[in-house]
């Protein structure tokens, strides 16, 4: 898992790439956390998850523990660009009722504001 970490417009953005799994979540979690509390410049996040190519129940489990920690800070966690396979975990799990999934970035860029 690879993920770019940039401030667009008064909300953060990630652009992730590759699977988010057991073997890759505590990595991304970390990142995320040193990336997130370094700034204040924002409080909602868009995670752009065109480019995840597989995720598993842990990748799933770090994303929740993300929006929890958003949540605690005031803001909001959006997800865009949902790859068919990955939707599919969101809607067996039924995930999809605790995120707010958006089509495009620039639709949930603008759900930020």
């Amino acid at each position: 898992m690879a993920a770019a970490f940039e401030v667009r417009n008064g909300v953060g953005l990630v652009t992730m790439v590759g699977p988010l799994t057991a073997g890759q979540v505590d990595a991304f979690r970390a990142e995320f956390n040193e990336w997130h509390k370094s700034s204040e410049a924002f409080r909602n996040v868009v995670m752009d998850c065109h480019g995840i190519d597989f995720m598993d129940s842990s990748g799933l489990g770090a994303l929740i523990a993300l929006l929890k920690r958003i949540s605690e800070r005031g803001g909001d966690l959006k997800l865009a660009r949902l790859p068919k396979k990955v939707r599919m975990v969101f809607e067996i799990t039924r995930a999809y009722k605790i995120f707010q999934i958006c089509d495009t970035v620039e639709e949930a860029l603008q759900a930020c504001r």
